[in-house]
């Protein structure tokens, strides 16, 4: 991820980047449905909105199939509701203040999401990382993905957990041990693929070891396998190719 120089944009071009956001990270939660990562009202995407000091995020216990654009709710990167705007008589997801931590000391970051999705949980609730030993996890995640520490929900003490695991990190994913997967991305979307990639690893990775050891990848062909995924693979078009060539 390159870290962007950010212009304070003119009201109508804020108030499109505003909307845009909103609808982007309400589509998204659809998503973390369609893939199987979320049950009742658990887990949240977020977005930062381009070229401001805001992100939007879900609001807390409301059902996935009621999410919209309209009532999504905007805050400031202290995690403060900003008032009067739509969705702003709702409160925030209770992981509002972990998102907010996230943006403010990670710049480059455009979105995070939080899960429950099955296998990625029953490796965090283990503490164990899940090791680099299928060439998709080092295509995506550039290595194992790694276990940050117990925190509750409440603080800023997950978003710390995050920041001080993955800062350095090539993986895009942590698991807050005995809570569940992280994920975060140059964009909402990035985030979004980040925890289907992870938890599709996690729960190849536990099958595997239930049959017999483990495989690992040399360090050297990790490197290459990542190093060809994120600057060769795919179109242009794809977020984080788009964010690499920027930085060229």
């Amino acid at each position: 991820m390159s870290t962007a120089a950010q212009t304070t944009p003119s009201a109508p071009d804020l108030e499109e980047a505003i909307r845009a956001t909103r609808a982007e990270v309400a589509r998204l939660h659809g998503e973390l449905v369609r893939y199987g990562l979320v049950v009742w009202t658990g887990g949240n995407v977020s977005g930062r909105v381009p070229g401001a000091d805001l992100f939007v995020i879900k609001p807390s216990g409301v059902s996935y199939d009621d999410l919209a654009p309209e009532n999504m709710i905007l805050c400031d990167l202290d995690g403060n509701v900003i008032p009067g705007t739509p969705g702003s008589d709702r409160s925030p997801s209770s992981d509002t203040a972990a998102h907010a931590y996230v943006y403010r000391n990670m710049p480059d970051v455009g979105g995070v999401v939080h899960t429950h999705s099955t296998y990625a949980v029953a490796w965090a609730a283990r503490g164990e990382e899940i090791p680099c030993v299928i060439t998709g996890m080092a295509d995506e995640f550039g290595g194992p993905i790694p276990v940050g520490p117990f925190a509750v929900i409440g603080d800023d003490s997950i978003g710390r957990g995050i920041v001080e695991t993955l800062t350095g990190h090539r993986s895009r994913a942590v698991l807050m041990q005995n809570h569940g997967p992280f994920t975060i991305g140059v964009s909402a979307k990035d985030a979004v693929k980040a925890a289907v990639m992870c938890e599709d690893a996690a729960r190849t990775v536990h099958i595997a070891a239930q049959a017999g050891p483990l495989i690992p990848i040399p360090q050297e062909k990790i490197d290459a396998l990542y190093n060809r995924y994120q600057n060769v693979y795919g179109q242009a078009t794809d977020d984080r190719r788009d964010e690499s060539e920027d930085a060229r």
